[in-house]
């Protein structure tokens, strides 16, 4: 029994442990801050939503991520091939982003979202495939070869997935939430300039995640 409570807390925290440092929260916060604005209200409901997409997304793949692979014949390469598209694809908009587009979101951040809107924005891009990208997804997968075929471990097993992903997502949740305050401090020129800067560091990022598949279909190949 002993051995069982200090494998599930030894796995509670290998989970948070691994995946936070691949995550990166802080790296994905001015993306978050730059799609609510200054709508404080916006970044709670979002920072929430993120959190719970979050929790779903590393939990599934921890637990059948393999299987969902195997099933549509999709190899780990091909993941973060995609992946890193959509994170490029995210970062060009961010660099052609206008001032136009800015006064725009002034115009409206102080009305009512709706939640169907928000439930849009908080999938893609923020939490796919800029928090739980193809690396996470991977690094979750990983995850779950250490979970044992023993029926009680496996429970356990279950638990510390669920229990694991649960302490990454509050810790999205808070960094998230506060990230608005920041852009706050830094006014509309430092905002501008951070986003611009942040885009394209993202660009690169995602070309990086693109070749890295490449490379490994490649060596697959060969």
């Amino acid at each position: 029994m002993e051995s069982h409570i200090s494998w599930l807390i030894q796995g509670l925290i290998l989970v948070p442990v691994t995946l936070l440092p691949i995550i990166n929260p802080l790296s994905s916060a001015p993306v978050f801050a730059a799609t609510v604005g200054a709508n404080r209200t916006l970044a709670r409901q979002l920072a929430r939503q993120v959190a719970i997409n979050a929790w779903f997304v590393l939990l599934v793949s921890m637990l059948i991520g393999t299987y969902v692979l195997a099933l549509f014949g999709i190899s780990l390469p091909v993941v973060r091939i995609g992946g890193g598209l959509l994170v490029a694809s995210t970062a060009w908009r961010m660099l052609h982003h206008t001032e136009e587009e800015d006064d725009v979101a002034e115009a409206v951040e102080e009305a009512e979202v709706p939640q169907a809107e928000v439930m849009q924005r908080s999938f893609f891009p923020i939490t796919f495939p800029l928090t739980t990208g193809p690396g996470t997804i991977a690094a979750s997968i990983a995850l779950s070869a250490n979970i044992p075929p023993d029926p009680v471990k496996y429970a356990l097993g279950v638990v510390v997935a669920a229990g694991g992903a649960a302490i990454v997502s509050v810790t999205l949740y808070f960094i998230f939430k506060n990230s608005v305050a920041v852009l706050t401090r830094l006014g509309r020129i430092g905002t501008l300039v951070m986003i611009r800067m942040m885009a394209f560091i993202l660009l690169c990022i995602g070309i990086e995640i693109m070749w890295t598949g490449w490379a490994q279909l490649n060596g697959l190949a060969h």
